[in-house]
């Protein structure tokens, strides 16, 4: 894990000999030079206060990243507290803000000064952190006793941030300025033993055990009906507390405001959307859950609904609001939006819902005071989806409509690797850049296999151990009906190996579970998941069969319309709309995953094209199957 690890009487050498910003960035990686400038501000005021609390062997953990996250906390303290004398740790977030106040009354959201758009509450800022850490590193066992936190205004005078002082502080969110670096002192002694190394502390800190992340659809009964299960960080927790805050206003105001949630894959959008429907139930607010997949919407009903057919009913498709009332509903929450299509009309729409069909972003827009709208622009993967923040900002504004938009930058899926994420957006072609040389961050397990038996010997290692996998392909092989005797046909061919597809419908084939549950039920294993029942989804190890649509040609992708299968690419779609929908359907099957994925291509050229690029050192025991040791 990529942190700066100091102690407290090192940090203030090193803030003394002006060397702090570049040790650091050595560390970490490449920062801009106004990274490395607030580094140097604000991290050599926090060591003279180390020094001055007679804290110098106190540990210092400087931009610690989040497990599983990309998410990074300024600093994490290390050592013993004073009373207990057991390992004592302190979060430390690092403002250098010198004016905020309320964002519009709201006691979670601020404004600052010289800064575009409302930020999250400091002390809500470090509250999320510790708890996160207590959820997530097995040291703490859920127990937050041994954690503390602080945002520190280093540069603000209470009168100048006042507002910030009207939300009760916890152990976990106390709040010091300037003008109450005495107390900020107090604090430390209180928290860490003076007398005692941290050096302990920090070490069983960063070698502590990393729970696996809580399964979206494991806790959502419980998270709708009782209280949350999630952690929500940063952007996260701004746009929950957006859409609450505009769920305020649009009801004093009587008028319509529209909230856009845009990340990537495994950024929370759907723990937001959860959470929120969550919190707007208890709240007695009417609101609803929509989706455009089949999958995801069956599956929120089976895990979220347990028991529950009220609960059942929250969740809804994008083509339910054909004829729903006008701000009929406080909130619709429209997850996975960029499969918005041009109309809900289908071949079950009646006649005479045909005559007059609106738009779909309409129909959804109209149906609620608030609709919020979580995307992805790189999941489209059909024709005709138009989901995006230019299409639905476009129509915001022609209807003169509110509108905020909340970019979730953190990455949750991938082992938290931004870089992994990078990686296949440049192999895809999809951001402009060029296929790079994978070497491994630490934090995301990528590999190439030599064939689809070697990677499933693989997968299937890890789905012994009880950690869930899958195997995903592109839509390059028919796709049969179950047989008369109903089996499964094994449709995906590549030289001897062969398997089937997940099952057509819901219902059951045999052993195979409905198309709606391949990706959580543990019998998913074993038939080749298609990018409509994967997309929406995670499970800790990903195959991706890499099939002859997309192979390498001359150092980079190309696609091939012509060996793709998927019955919605209809000659009328253009080449250049094919071409993006491929590579966006590899977008999705390559970041399911959430520890580690294996491709592998049956076209030689691919194949070697694929193992030039991916080259990672690993130890031995990393190694399941010796057949990849080499991939």
């Amino acid at each position: 894990m990529s942190v700066y690890r100091v102690s407290a009487a090192g940090l203030l050498r090193l803030a003394t000999e002006g060397t702090l910003g570049d040790r650091i960035a050595e560390e970490v990686g490449n920062v801009s030079p106004s990274e490395r400038k607030s580094w140097s501000r604000s991290l050599s005021i926090l060591a003279q206060d180390l020094a001055d609390a007679g804290l110098a062997d106190v540990e210092v953990l400087i931009e610690y990243q989040l497990p599983l996250t990309s998410r990074r906390v300024d600093a994490v303290l290390a050592g013993v507290h004073p009373k207990t004398g057991e390992d004592s740790f302190v979060v430390v977030e690092l403002k250098q803000w010198s004016y905020a106040t309320h964002y519009e009354h709201s006691d979670t959201l601020v404004d600052v000064e010289h800064v575009t758009g409302p930020r999250l509450h400091p002390g809500l800022q470090v509250s999320e952190y510790c708890e996160y850490l207590v959820d997530f590193l097995g040291l703490f066992a859920g127990e937050d006793r041994s954690v503390r936190g602080a945002a520190y205004l280093h540069n603000a005078v209470d009168r100048d941030v006042a507002d910030l002082f009207e939300r009760p502080a916890t152990l976990h969110s106390q709040i010091f300025t300037k003008q109450r670096r005495g107390a900020f002192l107090e604090f430390l002694q209180a928290s860490l033993d003076s007398a005692k190394p941290g050096s302990g502390a920090a070490d069983r800190f960063l070698s502590s055990t990393v729970r696996p992340s809580r399964h979206l659809l494991s806790y959502a009964a419980a998270e709708l009906k009782e209280r949350s299960h999630f952690t929500l960080l940063d952007e996260q927790r701004i746009a929950y507390e957006l859409v609450l805050h505009a769920v305020e206003r649009a009801r004093a105001a009587d008028h319509k405001r529209v909230v856009v949630v845009a990340g990537g894959p495994g950024s929370g959008k759907s723990v937001i959307a959860l959470s929120l429907l969550g919190e707007l139930a208890r709240q007695g607010r009417t609101a609803l859950h929509a989706t455009g997949s089949r999958s995801f919407t069956q599956t929120l009903r089976r895990y979220a609904g347990k028991g529950s057919p009220r609960i059942r009913n929250l969740f809804l498709y994008f083509n339910s609001f054909m004829e729903a009332d006008r701000n009929g509903l406080d909130v619709l929450i429209c997850d996975e939006a960029h499969r918005i299509r041009e109309t809900s009309v289908n071949r079950f729409t009646r006649a005479v819902q045909r005559q007059g069909a609106r738009a779909q972003l309409e129909e959804l827009v109209a149906s609620a005071r608030v609709p919020v709208f979580l995307l992805d622009e790189h999941q489209v993967v059909k024709p005709g989806e138009q989901g995006s923040v230019q299409e639905i900002t476009a129509y915001a504004e022609r209807h003169k409509l509110d509108i905020d938009v909340v970019t979730l930058r953190d990455q949750f899926r991938c082992g938290g690797s931004e870089a992994y994420e990078q990686w296949v957006i440049d192999l895809l072609g999809l951001g402009g850049g060029k296929p790079s040389t994978w070497e491994g961050d630490g934090r995301f397990d990528l590999r190439v296999a030599g064939s689809p038996g070697e990677m499933e010997a693989f997968l299937a290692g890890k789905q012994g151990l009880g950690e869930t996998a899958r195997i995903t392909a592109g839509y390059c092989w028919p796709w049969s009906d179950p047989r008369p005797d109903g089996t499964l046909v094994d449709d995906v061919r590549i030289g001897t190996w062969s398997r089937p597809w997940n099952v057509k419908n819901d219902r059951s084939v045999g052993d195979a579970p409905g198309s709606p549950f391949w990706a959580t039920d543990p019998n998913g294993f074993g038939q080749v998941g298609c990018v409509y029942t994967a997309q929406g989804f995670e499970y800790e190890w990903s195959g991706v069969i890499i099939g002859p649509d997309l192979v390498a040609r001359n150092g980079r992708l190309v696609t091939r319309r012509s060996e793709c299968k998927d019955p919605a690419f209809r000659k009328s779609v253009p080449d250049d709309v094919v071409d993006q929908l491929i590579r966006n359907t590899y977008k999705v099957l390559l970041t399911r995953g959430m520890r580690g994925t294996t491709l592998v291509s049956d076209d030689p050229e691919t194949r070697d094209f694929l193992i030039d690029l991916v080259h990672v050192r690993r130890s031995p025991e990393t190694v399941y199957d010796s057949s990849l040791a080499d991939a």
